[in-house]
C-alpha cells in the first residue's frame, strides 16, 4: 500500500500536473482552431487536420474526428515501429486528445457553415489558435503528432532533416485545398506561411527572458535587490576598464521582462553612472529554467 502511494505521489507532482494541463490546453487549441475555422472554410493548412479537410470532401460520410483519430493512431503505431519510443508519451497524449476534442466538437457544436462571410478573418483565427496550441506543445517537449512523425521518419532514414520533411509533407497536403477552388487553395498556402511565422513567434514569446549585463560601482546593493526583491540569481565577474584600468564589477543575471524593468529602474536610481546591457533570449537551460533531456 505504501509503495502504491509512493508511486502515485511521484506521478502526481506539481510539475507533472502543470505539464498535463499544458498538454491538454495545447491539444484543445489545435482541435478548436481546426474544427471551428479550418474545416468549415476548407483551409487545408498542412498536418493531419489539413489532410482531413481534403479526405472528408471525397468521403463526406467520414467525420473529421474519426478520421483524425484513425490516422493519428496509425501514425503512432508507425512511429513506434520506425522510431521506437523517441517521439515520446507527450506527443501520443496530445495527438489522441486532438482527435477526442474534435469528436466532441462535432457532437455538440456541428458546423454547417463558417462563422462569418470573411474568409481572411477566418484564416487568421484558423492559423493563430492552432499555432499557439502547437507552440505550447513545443515548449514542453511535445508535438501534435501526425505529420511530425512522418517528418521524423524521413529525417532518420534519409538526408532530409525534420524541418524540410515537415515542410514537404505540409505543402503536399496544402495543395489539396485547390480541390475546393483557387480561392481556398491560395488561402491555404498563405495560411501555411503564416502558421510557420506565428509558431516561431509564439514559441519565442512564451520563453522570452531578459539577459542583463550590469557594470556598476554598487554591486552589493544591486545583488541584494536581485536576490531579495525579484528573487533571481546572479553571477559576479571582476574586470578592468580598457581606458582607465580601473577595476570594474560585472553582474550577470536573467529575469522576466517585468523584472528587468524593475531592476533597471532601481539601478538607475542608485547608480546613474552604471552601464546596463539587456538582450532578449528565449533559450535558458539550467536550474530554475529548463533542463535538457
Amino acid at each position: 500500500m505504501k509503495n502504491e502511494n509512493s508511486i502515485v505521489s511521484k506521478i502526481l507532482t506539481k510539475d507533472n500536473l502543470i505539464t498535463f494541463l499544458l498538454l491538454t490546453i495545447g491539444a484543445l487549441g489545435n482541435a478548436a482552431g481546426s474544427y471551428f475555422f479550418r474545416f468549415p472554410n476548407n483551409f487545408s493548412i498542412g498536418g493531419v487536420s489539413g489532410l482531413s479537410v481534403v479526405i472528408t470532401k471525397f468521403f463526406p460520410n467520414i467525420s473529421s474526428g474519426t478520421f483524425l483519430l484513425v490516422v493519428n493512431m496509425l501514425l503512432i503505431v508507425v512511429g513506434f515501429i520506425f522510431l521506437g519510443k523517441s517521439f515520446g508519451a507527450k506527443t501520443i497524449y496530445a495527438s489522441v486528445m486532438i482527435s477526442v476534442f474534435t469528436a466532441i466538437f462535432e457532437s455538440f457544436f456541428p458546423m454547417a457553415k463558417p462563422f462569418t462571410d470573411q474568409p481572411f478573418l477566418e484564416l487568421i483565427f484558423a492559423v493563430a489558435i492552432p499555432s499557439v496550441g502547437t507552440a505550447i506543445l513545443f515548449n514542453i517537449g511535445a508535438s501534435s503528432g501526425g505529420t511530425d512523425i512522418v517528418a521524423m521518419i524521413f529525417a532518420k532514414y534519409t538526408t532530409i532533416n525534420v524541418t524540410k520533411g515537415l515542410l514537404f509533407t505540409d505543402i503536399l497536403i496544402t495543395l489539396g485545398a485547390f480541390f475546393f477552388g483557387v480561392e481556398a487553395g491560395l488561402f491555404s498556402l498563405l495560411g501555411l506561411v503564416m502558421k510557420t511565422l506565428v509558431i516561431d513567434t509564439a514559441v519565442e514569446n512564451i520563453n522570452l527572458h531578459k539577459y542583463m549585463t550590469i557594470i556598476t560601482s554598487k554591486p552589493e546593493e544591486v545583488v541584494e535587490f536581485i536576490t531579495n526583491s525579484i528573487h533571481k540569481g546572479a553571477t559576479i565577474c571582476h574586470g578592468e576598464g580598457a581606458f582607465t584600468r580601473e577595476p570594474k564589477t560585472l553582474i550577470l543575471t536573467v529575469t522576466t521582462p517585468a523584472q528587468a524593468v524593475m531592476l533597471r529602474r532601481y539601478i538607475r536610481q542608485i547608480d546613474p553612472e552604471s552601464f546596463i546591457f539587456i538582450t532578449n533570449t528565449s533559450e535558458i537551460i539550467g536550474k530554475g529554467f529548463r533542463y535538457t533531456q
